[in-house]
């Protein structure tokens, strides 16, 4: 199968394992693949080479997945570009619909079922489904959005208590790694949170202007 004539598959995700298992898998399958490591990233390539469709995760550095959508739904040229969230992060009921409300078009937790993944990415494809979404201003976006953030801090911190806790009880050194491990990722993803939330904050001000 070849989606030469199509466009490509733009795949963005800050976790090199996550990204290039994407990358192989699509790739075997005939799609041709782009990567980017995140949202600015990803608007770099849109900006060269219109895709057939980005897959994207939500929680990365310097433009997250939320922020890449409202970028291409605020532009015209890429209002229609579909776009699948992935997330191991951002699950909640209230989460799917704040995506859906910018613009997603399919949301699919992590860890990705590559049997359930595959047909999906194929149908949105063959279907040419264009996102079904609401006009949302700076500031229902920023508001929104800043809400999404403030729920995934309380999440994140009350993780990071309970690890720090469990390390402390811990009697196995495996143990100890492997909880060592888990807290380091969550307090990187608290950070990123916390920095998320500086810039988010700044904007609903000036929106609400």
């Amino acid at each position: 199968m070849s989606e030469e004539t199509q466009g490509y598959l733009l795949v963005v995700d800050d976790i090199p394992d996550i990204l290039n298992l994407l990358d192989t898998t699509l790739t075997f399958k005939g799609y041709r693949v782009v990567t980017a490591r995140n949202g600015q990233e990803a608007l770099d390539a849109i900006n060269k080479e219109r895709p057939a469709l980005v897959i994207a995760d939500i929680l990365m550095p310097k433009m997250d997945g939320f922020s890449l959508v409202h970028h291409l739904r605020i532009n015209p040229a890429t209002r229609d570009l579909p776009v699948v969230f992935l997330s191991a992060t951002y699950v909640t009921p209230e989460d799917k619909d704040f995506a859906l409300a910018i613009g997603v078009t399919q949301f699919i937790e992590k860890p990705v079922d590559i049997e359930t993944f595959l047909p999906a990415i194929a149908e949105i494809i063959s279907q040419k489904v264009k996102p079904a979404h609401h006009s949302v201003s700076d500031y229902e976006f920023y508001d929104g959005y800043r809400k999404r953030l403030e729920t995934k801090l309380h999440h994140k911190n009350a993780q990071i208590i309970r690890s720090e806790h469990l390390l402390t009880v811990s009697q196995s050194d495996d143990e100890k790694t492997s909880i060592s491990k888990s807290l380091e990722s969550t307090r990187a993803e608290r950070n990123e949170i916390l920095h998320l939330l500086d810039q988010i904050r700044g904007r609903i001000d000036v929106s609400n202007k």
